[in-house]
Order: structure tokens, then C-alpha cells, then sequence
């Protein structure tokens, strides 16, 4: 059989798999303009009315611990949908505001009450596992009027691994009760756990059964009154529930809390600020304060839980408007790092971990995701953000902390990283329940050869490779701050080593770039891919590889307009619509970028951060989404999206930040105390960007840089402390 032949064979056998990120849905999460809300292990899908669950299957609902507590929410009035006038979360993504007004309500063509008379304004949030709802109504008619209210409601506490198509031969039990204040749910759990959903209203009901509750209003003119809906969670413990207006306030306060030491942008371009502002309010939304510190959740609404390279990633590129988010996910990483052998969770002593689920499929085991160490590249990235974090903040305190814990991910690398001794870094899953592809792009098809064919384990990956020898660098230079120059002096002759090495097995001259692999053979995967770019960021390709590298990136076959695509087209499994094999992810795009600006391409990084802008632009609430679709650019049209791309996502949201980084050339130092801007370019949408509160050490400064042309000139506005603050040319 030939080659070809061969990788034909394969794709008809792949098209017959279930994938094991696969999400099977009847509806697009962008069939309609879906809203999100969350805090802490709780979040919320709804439609624009406020309403789930209307429109049939989806994946709206409110849910908690990875469990869907409530499935169908809707409201009546007189038993009609309301008309929809607005719907937006505010800006700082702490509720969601949706105004409505009355249809026409009549029998026998008699109209008795007027569309447009009762204006209805439905105020949600969540906080510490409750749903809080102010329903607020007003009377724009001179005489006093009488309507019905009516809330639907139902729960069927589903998984979100069931929601996403995993199919379970058995399932626990839902019953419903009516208590004092509404109808509660309960399910018994096969995992032992007994869940419960709790409605609570105020005022009470006229009547309600099992499926409804109906209020009877009574308005004056022109008066206004209104009515509180509450969705309680609970599993192990119920939550403490308070006033509406209590609730609110406190929600407000914490999400300031979290955002009020971080630097903050400011640009000539209205639309840029807007991007910026979502962005920042979408990373502290999933953000999550746990016992080690703050934690940001991968993305609403398949991820919202800790994943290991989503939250390390998410860290670097955040570290210089907030390194408090690097430490609290490099502390929560060490608190879960595997300290023994577990085949069915791919673990090993020292590996970082993949993600952790609180659902009953993962606490049974039908998931192997419970606490879940499939990934590869978590454990390099994470001695690598150490080093960044160090670098940035001069914590050498947290670093003494987590010290053993980075020399336990250096030893998983070399002796369990490294199966075959060759010095690279292979994954091969333990079971068959366990991800076949372990780097970022994880789906099964995602790692071929130029055939087609899936490349067989254990698979090298080319970003990996760059990972390992970022930290073992950093490594090295921690070594020395921990008194041991001995141990410094061997990370950094093991980079080295990993660094010719790499060079010598996966570099394609007439690709123009890096091998997206190694299989178990050794044979390199041959195929144009984004990974390339991470050899960049991570600063293990030579030097005179990087301009290749980039001129490839943003050819015609990989560059979209939009974005750089994960694969190029005209790569036998090149697909736009695919997850993994064509789209364009923008935090893969600002890696790539922050790796342009390491090795002093700065107009490449500016062509992709003019294309993330514009693409933000085009996205409902300025908000970059997971990912998008692969397709060139149109005129007059925005990218095309994908399905069921989770948004708000951390590492997208992120992407704006590092994206800027890039652009600015921007450096911190603790050890120097300085704040340096390494041939700074700004994009031309950009006149100038001011920012503050920018800190190192214990000086804050703020700054503003402006364009003059292809020139940038640098003018510090306030400083308090003594760190440097310089442009280099």
C-alpha cells in the first residue's frame, strides 16, 4: 500500500470516531446571541431574553460543580413572551441587563392591554452559588393595570459531559418538592451526592405546580413594582442566601477587589478600549479565588473548571498587567502536581496537571477527567512560568515555596518526559480513556503526516520541545537564586544540548518551517503548522531560522487575514471548520506574535495584532471567542465562527494583552527595576496607548506612548519609586 493510499485509508477510519473532544450538539452556540455569567464554581448560559432552555437542546442552563442545576427557565406575561428591546452584560460582566416590554394581550380582537404599556427589566447575577434575579416592572399608562406573571422552571441535573454527548447507561433520580418559599429539586446521585436545586420568590405565588408559578401584578400609573427570583445550588453544602440588593453590592465589590492593583489601558481608538475593557472583564470573571490564590477557569461553557496549560498560558500572557494571577495558578499547580503512578489519569510523580472535574460522571470514573494529567506540555510551561514570574516579580519567597515542586516537573521531564532517552519529550496515553494527543491541540486527528495519516505514539511535539528548553533555562537561572550553581550550570548545558538537537531533527528547509512532530519512529510529521510559532516564543529556534518562520506564517496558505490558521491550506487534513486543523485561535496567534518580537520581528507581530483587533471588532460584545473559523477574508464581513466555541475563554481573552506586549516591546525587569520598550511599534489604528498603574518591584508608573508614523516615542506622565523607565532603539 502506498502512502497516500495509506493516509486515504486512515481518514476514512477517522470520519468513523468519536473524537475525544468531540461536542455533539443539535444547535450552534452562535445561533443565537447567547449570554454568561460566573462566579466561582458556578456559572449560567441564557438566551438574550434572560430565559434557557426556549428554544429546545442546548447547552443554556445554570449550572454548578460541572452539573446543569437548572435546565428551563422562561417567563410569561398574560402567557406570552414579552418583546425583546435590549440585552447586554454590563461592562464589568457582573450582570446581565435585558429590558422587555408587553405584547398586545386580548381576546376576540379586543385589546386589553396595549403592547408597550408595561416595561419589564430583568436584572440577573450570580454569587457564591445563587442565581439572583430582580424582575422590575413599570406602568407607562394613565390607569392602573392587572397582568399575570408567569416563571417556568425544570431541572434535570445532567453532566456537563452529558450535555456535550457522552451517553450513560444509568442516571440517578430527580424528585420535586414545594417548599415554603418555591419548588425544590432534589437528585440522588449515583456518586452518592445529594444535589438540589431551591426557587425561591418573592412575593409568594397566586399558585404553582410542578412546572410553573404565576404572580398576579397589580400597578398603579405610571408606577413602578417588582418581584426577586432566586436559583439556589447545592451539593455538599447549601449556600448562605441574602438580599437581592446585598448580593449585589458584594458581587460588585469583589469583582473591583481582583481588578484593583492591575495596569490598565488607555488608547486614541474608542473601539480598541472597548476590546480591552471586555477582555479584562472576561479574565476576572473566570477568574476564581481558591485556597492557593486566584485560579482563571479555561472558558464557558465546556471549561469552566482549572486546566493546567489554559491557566499557565493564560499567566504569561497577563504577567505584566498582573502577576498575582501567575502566582496563585503556579501555587494551585504545585498543590495538585501527581506525587504518584495512576494510569487511568496519565499521571506520574512531577507532572502538572491537565484539569480537574467536581461532575458525578468524573467522581464515578466514567470520565477519566476527576483530577486528569494528559497533557504534556503543562509540566514544561510550568517551570517556564516560575522563570517569567521570577523575572517579573523577584518573589524569590513564592519561588523557595514551589522550588521542590519545580525540581519534581524537571525530574517527570527527563525520566518520564523522555521515554526513550533521545532527549525529547513524548506523550503516549496509559489507557485508551485517555486523550490520544496530549499537546494543546488535542483532538484525535490533530498530529499527521503529509499523507494524512495520524502519527503513532509516542509523538514529539515541536512546541514541547520548545517548552522544555524555556524551562530548562529558567531552571537554570532559579537554580543559582536557590544557592545551587552546580545544578544551574546542567540546565543550562541541557538546553543547549535540546536546542541542536532540535534544530537537527525537526527542521524542513523546504517547508519553511519546523516538523509539527515526531512519531514513535522518529519520522518527522512533515506538515505546515502553527506549532512552529511556539518554537519562536519559546526561544529554541536559531536565530537565522526565525525570519523563514515568520515569511511562512504569514503567506498566503497560513495567514487568513483574520489570523495565523493552525494548519496551512493544502495540508491533506486542512479544514477552517475543524478544531484543531485549519481555524484560528487566538491565543496561539499572540503566542506566535510574542515569539516574533523575541527575535526582533516586530512589523510580523504588528500584522497579526492588527488582524486579532479587527476580528474583536466583529465579535458580539467586542469579545475574541476560543476560536474562529479558518476561512480567507471577505469584504464588507467579519471571520466566520466556529459552532461551539466557548466565550468568554481566559487565554482568548488574554490574547489582547500579550498581543499589545508585542507590539510595545515591552520588558520587565525586577532585578534591573526597569520598564523597557525594545523598539516599539504601534499598529495604525493606534495613535496612542497610555498605561497605568504599571508596577515593578515597588514603583508605579504611568506612561503614554505615542505613534508618529512608523516611529513610537515613550513619555512618562507619574512615577512613584525609582525603577528605570527607558525606550530602546
Amino acid at each position: 500500500m502506498t502512502e497516500i493510499a495509506h493516509g486515504l485509508e486512515s481518514l476514512a477510519e477517522a470520519a468513523n470516531e468519536l473524537p475525544e473532544h468531540y461536542i455533539e450538539t443539535t444547535t450552534a452556540l452562535v445561533q443565537s446571541a447567547l449570554r454568561t455569567l460566573k462566579h466561582g464554581d458556578a456559572f449560567a448560559v441564557l438566551d438574550e431574553y434572560g430565559d434557557l432552555g426556549v428554544s429546545g437542546p442546548s447547552a443554556e442552563g445554570v449550572y454548578f460543580n460541572d452539573t446543569r442545576y437548572l435546565s428551563f427557565l422562561k417567563l410569561l406575561i398574560e402567557g406570552m413572551r414579552p418583546l425583546l428591546l435590549s440585552s447586554v452584560v454590563q461592562d464589568d460582566n457582573v450582570a446581565l441587563s435585558v429590558d422587555l416590554a408587553n405584547p398586545d394581550v386580548g381576546a376576540h380582537g379586543v385589546i386589553s392591554l396595549p403592547r408597550d404599556t408595561i416595561f419589564i427589566e430583568r436584572t440577573k447575577f450570580l454569587w457564591r452559588g445563587v442565581l439572583y434575579e430582580r424582575i422590575g416592572f413599570r406602568n407607562f399608562d394613565g390607569h392602573r393595570r392587572q397582568f399575570s406573571i408567569t416563571i417556568c422552571y425544570d431541572a434535570d441535573f445532567r453532566d456537563l459531559f452529558e450535555i456535550r454527548g457522552s451517553q450513560r447507561e444509568q442516571r440517578g433520580r430527580v424528585t420535586l418538592t414545594h417548599g415554603k418559599t418555591g419548588p425544590e429539586f432534589h437528585y440522588d446521585g449515583l456518586d452518592g451526592v445529594k444535589r438540589a436545586t431551591r426557587l425561591i420568590f418573592w412575593p409568594e405565588p397566586t399558585s404553582a405546580d410542578h412546572k410553573s408559578a404565576t404572580f398576579l401584578i397589580d400597578i398603579g400609573p405610571y408606577e413602578r413594582s417588582s418581584m426577586f427570583v432566586s436559583v439556589a445550588c447545592s451539593d455538599r453544602s447549601a449556600p448562605q442566601l441574602t438580599h437581592f440588593s446585598l448580593a449585589f453590592r458584594d458581587r460588585r465589590r469583589a469583582i473591583r477587589a481582583k481588578t484593583a492593583a492591575i495596569a490598565t489601558i488607555d488608547s486614541s481608538n474608542d473601539l480598541f478600549n472597548e476590546v480591552c475593557r471586555r477582555a479584562t472583564s472576561d479574565l476576572y470573571m473566570l477568574v476564581s479565588r481558591t485556597p492557593h490564590g486566584l485560579y482563571p477557569y479555561a472558558g464557558i461553557p465546556w471549561y469552566s473548571t482549572p486546566f493546567g496549560r489554559d491557566g499557565i498560558i493564560t499567566a504569561m500572557m497577563l504577567l505584566w498587567a498582573d502577576p498575582a494571577v501567575a502566582r496563585g495558578v503556579l501555587s494551585f499547580l504545585s498543590a495538585t502536581q501527581a506525587d504518584r503512578f495512576d494510569p487511568a489519569a496519565d499521571a506520574q510523580p512531577g507532572k502538572i496537571l491537565h484539569e480537574t472535574r467536581n461532575g458525578e460522571m468524573a467522581r464515578l470514573g466514567e470520565v477519566p477527567f476527576r483530577r486528569y494529567y494528559g497533557a504534556v506540555d503543562a509540566t514544561p510551561l510550568f517551570v517556564m512560568l516560575a522563570g517569567m514570574y521570577f523575572e517579573r516579580t523577584g518573589d524569590s519567597e513564592t519561588i523557595a515555596k514551589i522550588w521542590p515542586n519545580i525540581l519534581a516537573a524537571l525530574r517527570w521531564i527527563d525520566e518520564f518526559g523522555d521515554r526513550d532517552g533521545d532527549g525529547f519529550v513524548e506523550y503516549l496515553r496509559e489507557t485508551e480513556n485517555g486523550l490520544a494527543n496530549q499537546g494543546w491541540k488535542d483532538s484525535h486527528d490533530s498530529i499527521f503526516h503529509a499523507d494524512g495519516s495520524l502519527a503513532e505514539g509516542p509523538i514529539a511535539l515541536c512546541e514541547v520541545q520548545g517548552y522544555v528548553y524555556a524551562a530548562k533555562s529558567a531552571a537554570g537561572r532559579l537554580a543559582r537564586l536557590m544557592g545551587d550553581d552546580d545544578a544551574g550550570a546542567k540546565f543550562d548545558a541541557a538546553a543547549q544540548a535540546l536546542k541542536a538537537a532540535f534544530d537537527k531533527a525537526f527542521w524542513c528547509e523546504d517547508l519553511g518551517c519546523y516538523a509539527l512532530a515526531l512519531d514513535g519512529r522518529k519520522k518527522p510529521c512533515r506538515v505546515r503548522a502553527s506549532n512552529s510559532g511556539h518554537a519562536l516564543f519559546a526561544g529554541i529556534a536559531l536565530p537565522e531560522r526565525a525570519k523563514t518562520v515568520a515569511k511562512t506564517l504569514l503567506g498566503r496558505s497560513f495567514f487568513s487575514g483574520w489570523g495565523i490558521r493552525t494548519v496551512a491550506s493544502g495540508e491533506m487534513r486542512y479544514n477552517p471548520i475543524s478544531y484543531h486543523n485549519g481555524s484560528i485561535w487566538p491565543h496561539d496567534n499572540a503566542m506566535i506574535a510574542l515569539g516574533f518580537f523575541r527575535y526582533g520581528l516586530g512589523r510580523e507581530a504588528i500584522q497579526i495584532f492588527s488582524a486579532m483587533f479587527e476580528a474583536a471588532a466583529h465579535q458580539d460584545l467586542r469579545r475574541l471567542p476560543e476560536l474562529f473559523c479558518g476561512f480567507g477574508r471577505k469584504p464588507h464581513r467579519g471571520p466566520t465562527a466556529y459552532p461551539v466555541a466557548c466565550a468568554p475563554q481566559a487565554w482568548a481573552a488574554a490574547s489582547i494583552f500579550a498581543l499589545l506586549q508585542a507590539s510595545l516591546g515591552m520588558e520587565l525587569s525586577s532585578q534591573a527595576q526597569s520598564i523597557r520598550f525594545v523598539n516599539p511599534l504601534m499598529p495604525k489604528f493606534l495613535d496612542t496607548v497610555t498605561l497605568t498603574r504599571l508596577t515593578i518591584g515597588e514603583s508605579h508608573v504611568r506612561l503614554k506612548l505615542q505613534r508618529h508614523g512608523d516611529d513610537v516615542t515613550l513619555n512618562l506622565l507619574e512615577r512613584k519609586g525609582d525603577a528605570t523607565v527607558m525606550l530602546v532603539k
